[in-house]
């Protein structure tokens, strides 16, 4: 039987300048996750947070921190974001690397793994790793700026890898991120998503707790 819908809020639309207080506030309002857009500026045309910003505000909340990083080089720096207090660390599969050589670096250092894939982006490219991974992120926006419009193009991409997992009896949740509101929330959770990151929905709402419990419902 299918679990209850969880929420991970993009600190991406947060107030950054009361980053901790936002942090706290989307946990006291019921959130699953934390959810930590990485972007170097070269991978994405983007420069967000580092390492050091999470370790400052993970004394805000016991959640999981996902650092999803949008970076070319993500085998040089995840440990750094491991080491930062990051529970998840979500790898591109559109980046150059060896992912079963990271995959299995990930897991031995006692973290979960996401693999992540962008809009454009063949769905057949993650299914070597459906076995060994906690999550997939298919991302319905292309990655860089928050506040995009839902690509609903993607929809059958997270249908096909949610009737995979069904018939191998897989266990990695489905998450998606990018252009949700009430409508895509309903949308993606017809097509067998489990986890939803939405961050302008969430922080540019005047109750977190009351877009939170609606997006789950």
């Amino acid at each position: 039987m299918k679990k209850g819908i969880k929420i991970s809020p993009s600190l991406l639309s947060a107030d950054f300048s009361r980053l901790g207080e936002e942090v706290k506030a989307v946990t006291d309002a019921g959130a699953d996750f934390i959810h930590f857009d990485v972007m170097d500026g070269h991978f994405v045309p983007n420069i967000t947070f580092g390492p050091m910003i999470l370790k400052a505000i993970r004394k805000f909340s016991h959640l999981p921190f996902e650092a999803h990083l949008m970076i070319s080089n993500p085998e040089r720096y995840w440990k750094s974001f491991a080491d930062a207090g990051a529970d998840v660390i979500g790898i591109h599969i559109e980046c150059d690397i060896n992912h079963k050589q990271i995959i299995d670096k990930i897991h031995k250092y006692g973290k979960k793994v996401c693999i992540v894939i962008n809009p454009p982006t063949n769905i057949e490219r993650v299914y070597p790793f459906l076995e060994d991974i906690e999550q997939l992120l298919i991302m319905t926006v292309n990655p860089g700026f928050g506040g995009q419009e839902f690509i609903a193009e993607v929809v059958p991409k997270i249908e096909k890898v949610a009737e995979i997992r069904e018939k191998k009896g897989l266990s990695f949740e489905i998450s998606v991120d990018g252009g949700i509101n009430y409508k895509t929330a309903e949308i993606v959770k017809r097509a067998g998503v489990d986890i939803i990151i939405a961050g302008s929905f969430i922080f540019g709402s005047d109750n977190y707790k009351e877009v939170i419990e609606g997006l789950r419902r």
